[in-house]
């Protein structure tokens, strides 16, 4: 059992190896800290699940050990999953302001507020927990307060960015300025854990202050009505795209629920006090097309978002021929052949549709190279360990580093117990590690048998065979089949009628044993399915036996 003795041990259980899901752990002496607790959201891999969890087994047995839960901001892939280990976990949390708001939300939307304690700590603030001590250092990203760690412990200091981007006009918010950075590396960091999303991009992430010009330039020539989506998180360009509606003079609208939790946080904690009056999505219809400018969430494509209801005709803001749809986001990998039905939808009615390929409309939460080296350059790790990304992006940022100058670097994976100091940092064990799905209401197996045996039904298809037997086992009237999703359709009679002679061969040919005869049929039947489809469909089999 990994217990950390007098070292400092770094464990990943989420965010290595993938993008979302982050989940760190800091060993020292005894103890564990958890910086972020994230989850990721389901593809098709999962049918009928939204939300995968990590798998916290690890931790859920040391949770004696465990000293708190620090949260460096507030994307879902950093705290979504807070409010379904948070309680059992029994640590407190520790969140800057804005962050601790939409944390306390989404505790008290699972009536767990008052059991679990959240401790609002200020921007760049510090406090201890045991032999660690944390001070947040504010960094630029997509959303509002995203704080890196800066840890101190006996044996080194550790820099762990969180995701981050270098910004000297962020809109809102004032990150940490090149000496405030410089000065923190003079004083020694032993490790950078550091984000890896866009390790690949020469170029630097771009300013968030840069997007309004286009954004302005791309509304004013519009001729109809105009919506743009973008992340409901990113504050700031929420802000921009108040300006943008002022100084068009047209009518903002938010369209979305997401959009609206994010603002209220937002307001509570004294940002977005200047956005210009808004109207109800039922208000929208009542105003000229060319005086109305709708923000909705959706942008990825999502299937319950506005956009995509908006794009189907099922929403009550409405867009016809001669609508501009702008999209300030940048396509998700994974998310293009959502986002393409959308915008084919939207193309099929004549919509006009605007990109970052057409405009400079979007510029990314996370840094590229030019940004990673100059945080390289500041900081001076003795080691770098990349986190947050896929396994060619963590490697695509160590082989970055050392050609930049940084001489030790490391590449884990989710469960790879590393050991930071004493000594040369190295891998010196492995953890189970593994995804837990949120199904409904209950938590289970991402791979257990409820998931397996739901793939096979989407895969497959399923047939319900019955029939009644009387007290000597003999068939009582003509066993019943219902199927559903196997590939029958204009031939179903022709298939029943021979499904169900096979059904009754299986039966006069197997007496006595149920298991046996349900077996027998089970297969009598699948061979037929096979035959008629290729495909071999779960077969359900009931069995009634009347006194």
């Amino acid at each position: 059992m990994t217990t950390p003795k007098n070292e400092l041990l770094f464990l990943a259980l989420g965010g290595s190896n993938e993008i979302g899901m982050n989940v760190n752990l800091y060993g020292c002496q005894g103890k564990w800290v958890m910086v972020d607790l994230g989850l990721t959201f389901a593809n098709a891999e999962y049918p009928g699940v939204e939300l995968i969890l990590p798998d916290l087994e690890f931790i859920e047995q040391r949770k004696d050990d465990l000293l708190g839960i620090v949260l460096t901001h507030g994307h879902e892939d950093h705290i979504g999953a807070v409010a379904y280990f948070a309680a059992d976990l029994g640590v407190p949390l520790y969140a800057t302001p804005f962050t601790a708001t939409l944390i306390r939300g989404k505790l008290e939307e699972e009536g767990i507020a008052d059991s679990v304690e959240l401790n609002i700590i200020p921007m760049e603030g510090s406090f201890d927990l045991g032999p660690f001590g944390f001070q947040f250092v504010t960094l630029a990203h997509s959303i509002l307060e995203m704080s890196a760690c800066l840890i101190t412990t006996p044996y080194g200091k550790i820099f762990h960015t969180g995701d981050w981007k270098l910004d000297e006009r962020p809109v809102i918010g004032t990150p940490s300025t090149a000496d405030q950075l410089k000065a923190i590396g003079e004083e020694g960091v032993l490790a950078l854990v550091c984000d890896s999303t866009n390790a690949f991009n020469a170029d630097d992430s771009g300013s968030e202050g840069s997007v309004k010009a286009d954004l302005l330039k791309s509304v004013k020539e519009a001729k109809g009505r105009v919506l743009l989506t973008t992340f409901a998180s990113n504050a700031a360009r929420l802000q921009t795209m108040g300006e943008v509606a002022r100084e068009t003079g047209r009518t903002l609208c938010f369209a979305g629920r997401s959009l609206h939790r994010i603002i209220d946080a937002a307001q509570a904690n004294g940002y977005l006090k200047d956005m210009p009056k808004t109207v109800d999505m039922e208000a929208v219809d009542g105003l000229a097309r060319h005086e109305v400018m709708v923000v909705a969430t959706g942008g990825q494509g999502e299937a319950r978002a506005a956009l995509a209801r908006i794009a189907e005709g099922n929403h009550p803001v409405k867009l016809e021929e001669g609508d501009t749809v702008i999209f300030s986001s940048k396509q998700i990998p994974g998310n293009e052949i959502a986002i393409g039905i959308i915008m084919n939808k939207l193309a099929e009615r004549n919509i006009l549709t605007v990109t970052e390929k057409q405009a400079h409309v979007h510029v990314s939460g996370h840094p590229g190279q030019p940004e990673l080296a100059l945080l390289y350059d500041w900081i001076k790790p003795s080691v770098l360990v990349p986190v947050h990304g896929e396994r060619r992006h963590m490697a695509e940022q160590a082989r970055f580093a050392k050609a930049h100058g940084v001489k030790n670097t490391l590449v884990q994976s989710n469960g790879d117990v590393v050991r930071l100091a004493p000594g040369k940092p190295e891998i010196i064990g492995q953890e189970r590690t593994g995804r837990l799905i949120l199904d409904g209401d209950t938590i289970i197996s991402a791979d257990g048998a409820t998931i397996n045996e739901r793939r096979r039904l989407s895969w497959y298809g399923l047939i319900n065979v019955a029939f009644a037997l009387d007290e000597r086992d003999r068939l009582l009237g003509e066993p019943q089949i219902r199927l559903h999703g196997v590939p029958i359709e204009e031939d179903l009679e022709d298939f029943l009628e021979e499904a169900s002679a096979a059904a009754v061969k299986a039966i006069r040919e197997n007496k006595g044993d149920f298991e046996k005869l349900r077996e027998s049929v089970r297969l009598a039947v699948r061979r037929v399915a096979t035959s008629w489809t290729g495909k071999k469909p779960i077969v359900d089999v009931m069995i009634l036996e009347t006194a």
